[in-house]
């Protein structure tokens, strides 16, 4: 099997080199040379470039801190925890009526205990119907969904964080029924053979055992909101990627360096963070 699938992936590999029209001479051509040289120049800041105007590196960085830096961070930030905690509590109910076994006729009963027409209760269809549903909302990519959103509601922090919430929701939904489902049986069983009603039983049994798991994909997902929400300012949305956007349009390519790096480590921050988080989980759990 791995060698045929090897054989497959040659056989792509050779039919894109074939049908497409890239030139890769062109990638190492005497113009795209320049233009890197040019840039790679330009990247660097002018107290690295101009050493001998008497300007300091660190007030060069400070003084972008203070005219972009900070801003950008901070709206970065402030995006991706309005999305995550609105996709975090969308997702739980989106979990919650995705699990086949939370939302059968009898709850976490077996089919042959709980009669023959278990199978064929209504809210079965619709915990088929929400997993549809969450297929599609992370199905399309968060920066289409911002970009339809911008036309509806203009240029503001609000296209982003519904964006990212919307798609994060279908993942966070699907995860979350999954985690479901995959919950030990027995004491969720007993509750529901001792007259516990479905939300009893959400709310004493399921809730507290699935929490632990469901927080691991929330502070995991934190990370992709932090990172996209940046991506997201290409749009014209106020983020690091707008100021990103901005330099590049300016031709300043040491200020667009520098706030690349600076996202680089807010993700990296945001990553130790839900790092952090979920070892925490993990030994609590």
């Amino acid at each position: 099997m791995l060698q045929i699938s090897g054989w497959i992936a040659l056989g792509l590999i050779a039919l894109a080199w074939i049908f497409s029209d890239i030139d890769f001479a062109d990638l190492f051509s005497a113009r795209r040379m320049d233009n890197f040289s040019r840039f790679a120049e330009r990247a660097l800041p002018d107290p690295l470039r101009q050493p001998g105007d008497g300007a300091s590196l660190g007030a060069w960085v400070t003084e972008q801190m203070n005219l972009y830096g900070w801003r950008g961070m901070g709206a970065t930030l402030g995006i991706s925890v309005i999305a995550i905690v609105l996709a975090g509590g969308i997702g739980s109910i989106l979990g919650a009526f995705g699990a086949r076994n939370l939302m059968s006729a009898h709850p976490f009963v077996p089919h042959a205990t709980a009669g023959h027409g278990a199978c064929n209760h209504a809210l079965d269809h619709v915990a088929q119907a929400v997993r549809i549903l969450c297929i599609l909302l992370r199905a399309i990519p968060e920066y289409i969904w911002a970009y339809l959103l911008l036309a509806m509601l203009g240029s503001s922090a609000w296209p982003a964080i519904l964006a990212l919430a919307i798609h994060n929701s279908g993942i966070l939904g699907r995860l979350g029924g999954e985690t479901i489902e995959n919950l030990p049986s027995e004491p969720l069983r007993a509750m529901s053979m001792a007259g516990a009603t479905r939300k009893e039983i959400t709310i004493a049994g399921v809730f507290p055992m699935a929490l632990g798991r469901y927080l691991l994909y929330f502070f995991y997902r934190f990370e992709t909101c932090v990172r996209e929400a940046t991506v997201l300012g290409m749009l014209g949305i106020v983020s690091l990627g707008y100021y990103i956007s901005e330099s590049r349009a300016h031709d300043q390519y040491d200020e667009l360096i520098f706030l690349v790096i600076l996202g680089g480590v807010l993700v990296m921050f945001a990553d130790i963070l839900s790092d952090l988080a979920r070892r925490w989980l993990r030994r609590s759990v």
